[in-house]
């Protein structure tokens, strides 16, 4: 058995259970095949093996469920396999037939009953409540990202190092690269390359390498499996391979391509970029034209963003779910929360470590804080970590393990955040950080002020239970008397305390 075959029967049995990966149809088109609801159901075909089907080759089916029908592309696998990859989102009998300009991958039919989910199967997350997140199933989803722009590019022992990192954190989202990243602390080859290249570095963009972006989908579902959506960015500058500078026709080619590879994964997103406005080989209009082309493409509908390095990118844009930043401007929050009407996720708002880079030297305290400062606005923030070592195996590029203190004080917020407000914080002007829940709960975050008490302008007619929370410690000191309108409070008098009034019925 050759490399290839090894690592297809790896991916083909990654998801075999869960519904998450994937039911195939036999090449007899009248197979008949039980897929769960958002699990991925797969047409396998065999085509055309000479010329280059990656170029010659349409590919298309329609997915039928009644009068609804389903547009989806299909994808060269390499050695004259195609697949075709269909998310259902509704129970019921579906059919398909695929249309082609190759005879042998034309006019194949077949169909398949979409069941009920497993227990865990939410479906893919979706804005909800015009500036937060759920699952498509309607089960709150509260994102506390961390960023590995190039794990998927390292060893197969340091990559299985980093999911079992993930396992142990409260981590639900990764900020994760496609393409691989030649930057600081990051020098290595990757172990496959996108494109076929030559002995001499040189790509062949008129072809896929098929090996490379399975072993990418084989990453997003172990992902999956632990709960963790995989944030996909699609370009950045940080490159010495070409694929910062490829043409319009490839960057649209390889767009499709990976689309169609990958929309099938429920916990999948969209990150045009991470700081686009570094690629200056790209302009306005090929963003513009990037977001339409996957906004097309994409039958799920996943969450779609860009991120940007000094030049914020108009969020405003519909292709645009939610806006990911690249700043420190917390107080900005409410403001571009209320212009835009779509989540905001500080995406990028420096990370927790020790490198010569300021946006790389945070303290474990400072870190979890910024998550307080976005959460209590009513928005979202991610991690990274980048404590140097001497094997430059830094968190925020390669993945491995993690040295900080802020992942379990996130973890906690995460915890609170989930308890309190299953649909979400909103965040209020105060003379300190506030936030409401929907049931009316009412968090604090006094951040870097210390009073030894405080009043608190509670609504008069209702009923409290106070809390005194020491984010950084994880402690949560319970007070015992119920509180209505105004209320004094005595407070631990140092920094970066949270108070949290529970609404009584």
């Amino acid at each position: 058995m050759n490399r290839r075959d090894v690592l297809k029967g790896a991916v083909a049995g990654a998801f075999a259970t869960g519904g998450g990966w994937p039911a195939s149809a036999a090449t007899a088109p009248s197979a008949a095949h039980t897929v769960e609801r958002w699990g991925v159901f797969e047409v396998r075909l065999d085509g055309p093996a000479g010329g280059n089907p990656f170029l010659d080759v349409d590919l298309h089916a329609e997915f039928r469920l009644g009068n609804r029908a389903v547009r989806v592309r299909g994808f060269c696998d390499g050695e004259g396999v195609y697949r075709i990859r269909c998310m259902p989102d509704e129970l019921g009998d579906w059919s398909y037939r695929t249309s082609s300009n190759a005879p042998q991958l034309d006019g194949r039919t077949g169909s398949f009953q979409c069941v009920a989910p497993a227990e865990d199967n939410h479906g893919p997350v979706m804005v909800r409540d015009t500036w937060h997140f759920c699952h498509a199933d309607g089960t709150p989803y509260h994102p506390f990202g961390t960023t590995c722009y190039a794990w998927v590019h390292q060893t197969q022992d340091l990559q299985q190092q980093t999911l079992a990192t993930l396992k142990d954190t409260g981590f639900n989202k990764i900020r994760m690269c496609i393409f691989p990243k030649s930057y600081a602390y990051n020098r290595n080859e990757p172990p496959f390359y996108p494109f076929p290249r030559d002995a001499s570095g040189k790509n062949d963009f008129s072809r896929f390498n098929p090996e490379f972006f399975r072993h990418i989908e084989g990453r997003i579902q172990d992902l999956g499996k632990l709960g963790i959506e995989a944030d996909l960015i699609l370009f950045h500058p940080y490159d010495r391979w070409g694929y910062a500078t490829m043409p319009a026709e490839v960057n649209d080619r390889y767009l499709r391509y990976v689309v169609a590879r990958f929309a099938a994964f429920r916990n999948v997103w969209w990150s045009l970029a991470n700081e686009y406005d570094f690629m200056h080989a790209l302009s306005t209009p090929d963003w513009l034209r990037f977001g339409r082309i996957v906004s097309e493409e994409d039958a799920a509908h996943h969450l779609r963003s860009i991120h940007y390095g000094s030049t914020m990118y108009d969020y405003t844009e519909p292709w645009v779910t939610h806006a990911s930043l690249q700043t420190t401007a917390f107080d900005k929050a409410l403001e571009w929360r209320a212009a835009w009407r779509k989540p905001v996720i500080y995406d990028e708002c420096q990370y927790e470590g020790n490198i010569p880079q300021r946006w790389g030297n945070l303290s474990g305290d400072e870190m979890a804080r910024r998550f307080w400062r976005c959460i209590v606005a009513g928005c979202y923030a991610t991690h990274g970590e980048t404590y140097l070592n001497p094997e430059e195996v830094l968190w925020w590029s390669k993945g491995g393990v993690l040295h900080g203190s802020s992942p379990k004080p996130i973890a906690f917020l995460r915890r609170i955040v989930e308890e309190i407000a299953p649909r979400g914080l909103t965040g209020e002007d105060s003379n300190y950080l506030s936030a409401v829940s929907a049931k009316g709960d009412m968090l604090w975050f006094l951040d870097e002020h210390q009073p030894a008490e405080y009043k608190f302008p509670l609504p008069a007619g209702q009923s409290f239970r106070a809390e005194v929370i020491d984010p950084m410690a994880m402690t949560v000191t319970r007070l015992p008397d119920a509180c209505s309108g105004p209320t004094q409070l005595k407070l631990p008098g140092k920094p970066r305390q949270a108070v949290l009034f529970r609404k009584l019925s």
